[in-house]
């Protein structure tokens, strides 16, 4: 798997556990420490580093879009 598709993956997941970390500190500290804020802000880095790097890789020609069958 070439390192453009794993790095995709590593942001998406990451993504994904950041999500998971702000709804845990959500739902236990009730707005009494800024872990929450901290989780989503770090979730908002990841979605604009993944759209960077998407495009980037789109650009250098390392992915490529396809259309959908007619």
């Amino acid at each position: 798997m070439p390192l453009i598709k794993i790095l995709i993956v590593a942001c998406l997941l990451g993504i994904v556990a950041s999500l998971g970390s702000g709804l845990f500190h959500l739902v236990n500290d009730q707005g009494k420490s800024k872990k929450m804020v901290s989780a989503l802000t770090l979730r908002v880095v990841l979605s604009v580093a993944l759209f960077v790097l998407l495009f980037i890789a789109w650009r250098l020609g390392m992915i490529q879009p396809h259309t959908l069958p007619s």
